[in-house]
């Protein structure tokens, strides 16, 4: 036998009461296993949607869906979630490396002198010269007027030219 959802899929009754079986007697186990490997309950719960939405494919591939099957698909999700991170911290040093040996050959001092920039003006400055944005793109990005975006600039230039200007001065005096 078989029900007729909304969108005009079938469902079949008996796969759906072992589908929901198997989701009332491991849900919770489930969750509390992503909850001690992983950083956060939102995470958790959404590795575990993740694992339940599997495992309703695979119960109408009509393999059981037994604790653990589904134990077996969580371990498989966190691997995949392991992995994925990696990568995702790997590609983001990689990013900031590539970001800051752009820079140039002063890039040490530089980089000193925009991280002692006020994080708003730091961020109009790299928006500007080191992505190109213009002004009005850049006020539609951090959802400010351009004025304030073009005042912001002028701050961040006049504060970054002093800082290095500081900077130079103190190496050429402690040169001497």
């Amino acid at each position: 036998m078989s029900l007729q959802t909304d969108r005009g899929d079938r469902v079949d009754v008996a796969r759906q009461e072992q589908f929901l079986a198997a989701h009332a007697a491991c849900h919770d186990k489930v969750y509390r296993y992503f909850r001690r490997r992983t950083e956060g309950a939102s995470t958790a719960e959404d590795l575990c949607a993740e694992v339940f939405r599997i495992a309703w494919e695979k119960c109408r591939q009509d393999q059981d869906a037994s604790v653990l099957v589904v134990f077996g698909i969580a371990r498989n999700v966190l691997r995949n979630h392991y992995r994925s991170a990696v990568r995702s911290h790997n590609l983001t040093q990689q990013l900031e490396r590539q970001r800051t040996h752009q820079l140039g050959s002063d890039d040490g001092m530089v980089q000193d002198a925009l991280d002692r920039l006020k994080p708003e003006e730091r961020e109009v400055l790299l928006l500007t010269y080191w992505d190109g944005f213009t002004s009005a793109e850049v006020s539609d990005l951090l959802n400010v007027t351009a004025t304030a975006v073009r005042m912001r600039l002028h701050r961040a230039r006049k504060e970054l030219s002093n800082l290095l200007r500081t900077d130079q001065t103190t190496e050429d005096a402690s040169d001497e």
